[in-house]
């Protein structure tokens, strides 16, 4: 998404997705903590100096662990709707978000404990974005699901516990942050981005306005203009 004249773009795979090896078994898709320490590792190996980092959805959450854990790794961080469910913790509303969304993916829950990956994929997508998501994705973003689709049997029947992102973390994170939401998203990424608004000391919080849960695939123009800018003065 980055000029090529500006800019050099790389882009990773998580553990236990597409093309690596994976695995009902291996790592969850919300493993932030773990794929966060991957991201760190990568950037060390390959020698770079500090690194611009835009991520989305759960890989957003992975970014955050990576910032508050390696702050001399990072120069500054857009996230698109992180699933922060540690940033809930307290406040006012957030029982009563986490479980409204939580029962959007019952059903998504069930299908992949069946291993119907297909069920439980489409409706996975339409508990993120609203009825019809999934049908609206194209041939390509429907592959791309189904083959990361393990990393999802793996939230559901690993017995690891979710790793929390807390304030005080977020707190750490001294580098510029772009925060980004859908117009159109479930209030949960709501609550969350605000909540992160609030604890990081440089943060910036934007909403585009035509789109829902991907927004970087349903509105790159805007997402680009948004973020292009943002890096450019950092």
């Amino acid at each position: 998404m980055c000029s090529r004249t500006r800019y050099r773009a790389i882009a990773y795979c998580r553990r236990n997705h597409f093309p690596t090896e994976v695995s009902p078994e291996g790592a969850q898709d919300a493993a932030a903590d773990m794929h966060g320490d991957d991201l760190a590792g990568i950037v060390q190996t390959l020698g770079l100096p500090k690194v611009h980092v835009i991520a989305h959805s759960s890989g957003a959450h992975s970014a955050l662990f990576f910032a508050a854990k390696n702050p001399a790794l990072l120069r500054s961080l857009a996230v698109v709707e992180p699933p922060a469910t540690g940033l809930l913790v307290g406040t006012a509303n957030g029982p009563a978000v986490l479980k409204e969304f939580g029962q959007r993916f019952a059903l998504a829950r069930e299908a992949f404990l069946k291993r119907d990956v297909e069920d439980g994929l489409r409706l996975f997508a339409d508990g993120v974005g609203g009825p019809g998501t999934y049908e609206r994705r194209s041939e390509f973003e429907k592959k791309m699901m189904m083959d990361n689709a393990d990393a999802h049997v793996a939230d559901v029947i690993s017995s690891r516990p979710r790793p929390q992102f807390t304030r005080a973390m977020a707190r750490a994170i001294d580098v510029p942050v772009l925060l980004i939401r859908g117009g159109r998203s479930p209030e949960f990424f709501g609550v969350i981005l605000d909540e992160l608004a609030r604890c990081l000391p440089k943060a910036q919080l934007i909403v585009v306005g035509d789109s829902s849960h991907t927004v970087p695939a349903e509105n790159p123009t805007e997402f680009q203009a948004a973020v292009l800018p943002f890096l450019a003065k950092h």
